[in-house]
């Protein structure tokens, strides 16, 4: 009987090691907690800051070489059409035109003795006293001569216009934002030393980086607000988008048309809100996103064996608290959002959550 319970007690024993070993080898599922994929709009967006800026801007230039002798105005200056902003040396051009003046004084009197002349030559062949040849003269004497004033005039009128052009003069009111010229520095003609903000109309301009039309062209809309002032925030429409892009900062210019009744001061910094038409993705929250050998990845659960899968996705857009996700899983597939950090591949799971 002894070597009989001795041989039963060895059997349990037996028994209870290999049933601790098999619940070594099947240990219980790891509890996590999951999410349905589920297909939605997303739009794309980015806050870019802009200045606000005069729609018509120019470059005032002398047309003429010369001097600087008196600058009448300065930066943030506003000037009204035809004042005057600064003068060039004029003692060339007043000479210019005492001589022209002169010219044209003289060949007045010439044209008014060839004309005298000519009607004692008309008289005189009528009487047949001189000859048909000398008649013709005198009037080709006349023809002459009026031709000569009129080149005289208008020589007059070319060197007025060119002591005009010693006065620079604003071109239509608004505020002169930029200068580059000093009383006494010689300046050329047509270089650029004054710039005006035309009065008007405003454009909110912004540089956008290429990647956001990645994306495809924003929608019309902008909703735009001073940096310092959020509560400001108004609507307008894109009024130009640049068809190039600044190759030295990545960027395409485009300009928001602010209504009449905005009246924020040039140079105001500015928030936008550019947005694109929605598109279909899947949303997840960030705390999904795994990574599959340096690429985004998910956990995908099997409902059949329950077990979870590391599957590589296509992230379109990162955004603050989730991810949008176009490529990799489909809708209503499972995916673990909690408890996925320490999953292995195969791994049995028990979830909580759709």
């Amino acid at each position: 009987m002894q070597p009989l319970r001795i041989l039963g007690i060895g059997l349990a024993c037996a028994s209870l090691a290999a049933c601790e070993e098999r619940a070594e080898l099947a240990p219980l599922p790891q509890q996590v907690r999951v999410v349905s994929a589920i297909t939605a709009q997303y739009r794309p967006g980015a806050e870019v800051t802009g200045e606000v800026k005069a729609r018509i801007q120019t470059e005032l230039s002398f047309r003429v070489s010369g001097r600087v002798i008196e600058r009448l105005i300065d930066v943030g200056a506003h000037v009204r059409a035809g004042e005057v902003l600064a003068r060039l040396n004029d003692t060339e051009q007043q000479a210019d035109v005492g001589v022209a003046r002169a010219a044209l004084e003289s060949a007045q009197a010439v044209v008014k003795q060839r004309a005298l002349a000519f009607e004692r030559s008309k008289a005189l062949v009528q009487s047949q006293v001189i000859s048909q040849e000398t008649f013709d003269e005198a009037r080709k004497d006349l023809t002459s001569a009026q031709a000569s004033l009129e080149a005289a005039g208008a020589t007059l009128a070319t060197a007025e216009d060119a002591l005009s052009y010693t006065e620079l003069k604003a071109e239509a009111d608004g505020i002169i934002t930029a200068r580059g010229l000093e009383v006494g520095q010689v300046v050329s003609a047509a270089q650029s030393v004054l710039k005006l903000a035309h009065d008007g109309p405003r454009d909110v301009v912004f540089d956008v980086f290429e990647a956001f039309f990645l994306d495809g062209p924003p929608l019309s809309d902008v909703a735009v607000a001073p940096v310092g002032d959020r509560a400001l925030e108004v609507h307008a429409n894109i009024r130009e988008v640049s068809p190039v892009i600044d190759t030295k900062a990545g960027t395409i210019r485009i300009k928001v048309g602010l209504q009449e009744n905005s009246h924020w001061p040039l140079g105001t910094p500015v928030v936008g809100k550019l947005r694109s038409a929605a598109r279909d993705g899947i949303v997840l929250p960030y705390n999904a996103i795994a990574s599959a050998k340096g690429e985004p990845a998910v956990w995908l659960t099997n409902n059949e064996n329950h077990t979870v899968t590391l599957r590589k996705v296509s992230v379109t857009r990162y955004r603050k608290s989730d991810f949008v996700v176009t490529g990799g899983i489909a809708p209503d597939d499972l995916i673990v959002t909690e408890g996925g950090k320490f999953l292995k591949e195969g791994q049995a799971v028990a979830w909580e959550g759709k």
